[in-house]
């Protein structure tokens, strides 16, 4: 039986947030435009970023979600207003925690489009009793109030800043959805196990070990194996290690014990003869 269709658009709401699937209907919703489209917690603002498209069934989450609208300048003003009134929220709400006493640390303040609710993300050590701390936010804001506890890479998302490579972090600024990072990747791409060198400002394994983990497996099934007799320019010898980033091998030179670097193209791994 083939399976329905639909025609979508994909919105993100932050820079590298994920990517949700919304029915554009007959409106002139074009790729990088901004929209205003119905969510599970209220009217959003967010932007194109997949333009028109046709899915199957199993690719999207029915029933699909509505795009109410193309966003105009009064839209993005409203946008720039609500963000105003965040960062005057994270301040009384840091005020607020201080009075309370609570063992937690607010990372964001969010406003939903419509003002109906504001979200304060933070982190702590365990669970925290905020009851208090959300009927004193109420009474303040006059609004729904959400407080929403994440992780320590959530945070790392939400405020940004450089990674040991020097770069903007992955989370903050492309990758959209976190996945599983194991020790293993970084044994598999012959790193140091150090958790200094191998940790994110988040203090977790870093995402690059995930999403490079495939490049290097690939390169590697092309690489001779430690330990392999093979030939090169200068001789024959034995991989001693090898380097799939630079697509390049250690070999132990036979006729001078030396062991010299080779790119994979100068590398034969030897037949052996019965």
């Amino acid at each position: 039986m083939e399976q329905a269709t639909y025609q979508v658009v994909g919105v993100r709401f932050k820079k590298a947030g994920k990517i949700y699937y919304f029915d554009p209907s007959d409106l002139p919703v074009e790729d990088q435009s901004y929209v205003i489209v119905e969510t599970a917690r209220g009217v959003e603002y967010g932007k194109v970023v997949i333009g028109r498209k046709t899915v199957r069934e199993a690719d999207v989450v029915l029933p699909l979600k509505r795009v109410i609208r193309v966003a105009d300048q009064n839209d993005a003003k409203v946008v720039d207003d609500n963000k105003q009134a965040a960062e005057q929220a994270f301040e009384i709400c840091i005020q607020k925690i201080q009075e309370h006493g609570l063992r937690m640390k607010l990372v964001d303040v969010e406003y939903t489009f419509d003002r109906n609710k504001v979200i304060f993300y933070f982190t702590a050590e365990g669970r925290v009793d905020f009851r208090e701390l959300v009927k004193d936010l109420a009474s303040v804001f006059r609004t729904r109030i959400e407080l929403r506890q994440i992780g320590v890479r959530d945070e790392a998302k939400l405020l940004g800043g450089l990674g040991p490579c020097g770069r903007v972090l992955c989370c903050s600024s492309w990758l959209g959805d976190f996945e599983p990072v194991s020790i293993k990747m970084a044994k598999d791409q012959n790193l140091s196990l150090n958790p200094a060198k191998i940790s994110g400002l988040c203090g977790r394994l870093m995402c690059c070990l995930k999403f490079e983990h495939d490049n290097y497996e690939s390169v590697k099934l092309e690489l001779p194996s430690v330990g392999a007799r093979v030939i090169t320019s200068a001789g024959s010898g034995i991989v001693v290690s090898i380097h799939p980033s630079e697509r390049t091998v250690d070999v132990r030179l036979s006729e001078t014990g030396k062991v010299s670097q080779f790119p994979l193209d100068d590398v034969a791994e030897e037949e052996l003869t019965i």
